[in-house]
């Protein structure tokens, strides 16, 4: 199911998730979400994160674009015991390149970091993987 709404900014920045939304998502007070925004498209992806971790992890895939690239990274992220959040894909170059942008919980997983980023850089179909610590939002 997808809800739609729009909502006020106030004077501090913030917006009040409508409660059909908090109760859709099962997101309580105190819940950690993850927000992304993005310059170039002018959006904000906003994503609750149901456990309190401290492995949350931004992973930037550039790849080649061709069926089964996604498919390939994300089994990848699935054998490494990562818990893929929220992920935003699109064609750079329609038939060559394409960028992925996953935000990962680490917490369960077998490996670290940068292991997992060797592990993708492996792939046939990964060009470049680059990987950053979620930075905790000011409040």
């Amino acid at each position: 199911m997808r809800l739609t709404a729009l909502v006020r900014v106030d004077s501090k920045g913030r917006i009040t998730i409508p409660q059909t939304m908090r109760e859709m998502l099962s997101v309580e007070p105190g819940m950690l979400m993850a927000i992304i925004a993005d310059s170039e498209t002018k959006e904000l992806i906003v994503s609750p994160i149901s456990a309190e971790s401290k492995k949350i992890f931004e992973i930037t895939t550039l790849l080649k674009d061709k069926p089964g690239a996604l498919a390939s990274v994300t089994d990848e992220m699935a054998k490494a015991g990562a818990d893929i959040v929220t992920a935003r894909c699109a064609s750079i170059i329609r038939g060559e390149e394409a960028e992925c942008v996953f935000i990962v919980d680490l917490s369960g997983s077998k490996m670290g970091p940068e292991e997992l980023k060797d592990n993708l850089s492996r792939l046939a179909v990964v060009m470049q993987v680059k990987i950053k610590s979620f930075e905790p939002g000011m409040a």
